[in-house]
């Protein structure tokens, strides 16, 4: 096993070595001369040592895809490197050819490379999706023509030549530029360019590498997401398990896939995006049977060269996730409010007093149901105003949201509905369950000209409820003992950075945090939270290197909707997804 890690190792070092030296004696004029000159005539250099961008980024490409253990990558370097092998080692036996030391050394680092393909193939094990060589192969065509017509628009725009030239000569002369590395070894007479316009058509040709290269070694995407009879299993855990995570009942969004253990005591819900393998919160079930389910979700994830990450896991599931070889990273604070500890007497708690007795002169009143107590139709038109109230017109939320709103299998959620004193709606908040005696933040929307304090109004008045009901009052039956409220991403760093005798580094985080809540409400959701005098529950993240960070941080924006990919027109993905459930 060892071995064949160490050969795999060698042949990614290999292309990075390569690809580095490539790039190198693109911008290093005489470097560049030199290997340029060494693929010429009766000298050669290693597997993929050419000069240029291009021949740096297919290289680089290559070594990331080999990296991630992507099995079409081994194969194509494995079919390339041996077609020049095969046609390098005969050609030594000429004088001419072996009298080169350069050549021995380069014949011997290329059989090196494929006797480390060979020797490490178990360890290239990564699946892509079955489309690919489809794709890449249209993304190459049509690719290749929309660049070179591109390019022969360019060329018409700037050529400076006096001598007449055709457009079938301009666009041939584009299209040479595509594909070739030395400049002007492919002049066509007639027509003269400024040297940024080569560039240019290089910079197009680059990206049109990438392109097919991303199309060819994508990883699979296409999963199946939650079916009636996972959502149906995935319930009965969170009848008997509901209340070890506030955030498990988010794990029943449909656009998340799961992983069963073998005993079908516990589960992972999880969603793929931009090859990472997200999954949000605990896994479900019994803390006994996690890693029955952890493991499987790692297999799949490593067979299909899919990033795992998990968002949001407590400290106990950290622990169990560590054991399987992920390394955790504090995100922020869950904010905790305990219904028999709170109350609203004190200093401390005078300002959100304040702003709840004001409102409530103001003749604002909330009300409490059950989702499953509200009629269908008023139903509807608390999600129409919810939709109005949205701030933007993507629907944000992964890890502490359910994504929906008004389904009659989430009965059991809580409705609260404010109106003003002309019975107008203004805000409303939803509760998921959270085992039988908690609540979960699911979503918080209020009308951007109502007074403010609403939300501090309605989760006092819901507090208040509760309270009633453990005392043994008229309270509807709703017995909740605890509130599960919003993730404050980096509390501890506003909390302990504005203390007394907080350090220089401390504080710089903090003012960074502080000037990108300008933005994203970061700074703001922990003030939010903290009035509330809350219990602080740490979450974090799950990653296995700290390479993939950038890769994770882009797929969690995506997921809670903070970054939107390129892709189908929203009312087709919708209507696609529609279609899977």
């Amino acid at each position: 096993m060892g071995n064949t890690r160490g050969a795999a190792a060698f042949a990614v070092w290999y292309l990075r070595a390569v690809a580095f030296v490539n790039f190198l004696s693109a911008v290093w004029v005489s470097l560049g001369q030199d290997v340029r000159r060494h693929n010429q005539q009766d000298l050669f250099t290693p597997y993929l040592l050419t000069a240029g961008f291009a021949s740096g980024v297919f290289t680089a490409f290559l070594a990331v895809t080999m990296r991630r253990r992507k099995r079409a990558a081994w194969i194509l370097n494995l079919c390339l490197s041996g077609a020049f092998l095969g046609l390098f080692a005969p050609a030594m036996a000429f004088e001419e050819i072996r009298g080169r030391p350069q050549n021995w050394v380069s014949l011997a680092l290329t059989a090196a490379f494929v006797a480390a393909l060979v020797a490490g193939r178990r360890e290239f094990y990564a699946k892509g999706d079955r489309s690919n060589p489809r794709l890449a192969a249209a993304v190459g065509a049509g690719g290749l023509l929309a660049a070179s017509l591109l390019a022969a628009l360019l060329v018409t725009a700037t050529d400076r030549s006096p001598a007449p030239s055709t457009f079938l000569e301009r666009w041939r002369y584009g299209a040479l530029r595509l594909v070739s590395v030395a400049a002007d070894d492919y002049r066509v007479a007639g027509i003269t360019t400024p040297t940024w316009v080569d560039v240019a058509v290089n910079v197009l040709s680059t990206a049109l590498v990438l392109a097919v290269l991303y199309a060819a070694f994508r990883s699979r995407r296409a999963v199946d997401p939650l079916t009636e009879d996972d959502e149906k299993r995935l319930r009965e855990l969170l009848h008997r398990h509901g209340e070890r995570d506030s955030l498990g009942y988010f794990a029943l969004r449909r656009e998340k896939s799961v992983r069963w253990s073998p005993t079908g005591k516990a589960a992972v819900a999880y969603r793929v995006l931009g090859g990472v393998s997200l999954a949000s919160g605990d896994p479900l079930g019994d803390p006994e049977a996690w890693p029955g389910a952890i493991e499987p979700w790692l297999a799949e994830a490593r067979a299909h060269g899919w990033i795992p990450a998990v968002m949001g896991a407590s400290e106990e599931a950290g622990t169990v996730y560590a054991r399987h070889g992920l390394d955790a990273l504090e995100l922020g604070d869950e904010a905790i409010v305990d219904v028999a500890e709170f109350t609203l007497e004190g200093r401390a708690m005078r300002t959100v007093r304040q702003a709840c007795n004001r409102v409530r002169r103001a003749g604002y009143t909330v009300r409490i149901r059950r989702h499953e107590d509200i009629p269908a139709d008023e139903m509807a038109s608390l999600v129409r105003r919810a939709d109005d109230w949205r701030d933007g017109a993507t629907e944000r939320g992964f890890s502490m949201a359910l994504g929906r709103l008004g389904d009659p299998r989430d009965g059991h959620c809580v409705m609260l509905e404010c109106a003003d004193a002309a019975g107008e709606p203004r805000a409303l908040l939803s509760f998921v369950p959270w085992g039988p005696h908690g609540l979960s933040l699911d979503l918080m929307r209020r009308d951007r000209d109502c007074d403010n304090g609403l939300i501090e109004f309605m989760v006092i008045e819901l507090l208040r409820l509760a309270r009633r009901a453990a005392e043994g009052g008229e309270a509807g039956g709703l017995r909740i003992t605890q509130l599960s409220l919003n993730f404050a991403m980096f509390r501890s760093v506003f909390e302990r950075g504005s203390r007394l005798g907080a350090g220089p580094v401390l504080r710089l985080w903090r003012s960074l945090l502080g000037f990108f809540s300008r933005w994203w409400q970061i700074e703001s959701l922990y003030r939010a939270n903290a009035k509330y005098r809350p219990v602080w529950e740490p979450r974090f993240l799950l990653f296995e290197t700290s390479a993939d960070l950038p890769r994770i941080a882009v797929a969690a924006a995506r997921a809670e909707g903070f970054l939107e990919a390129p892709g189908l027109p929203k009312w087709l993905h919708r209507r696609r997804l529609e279609s899977r459930r």
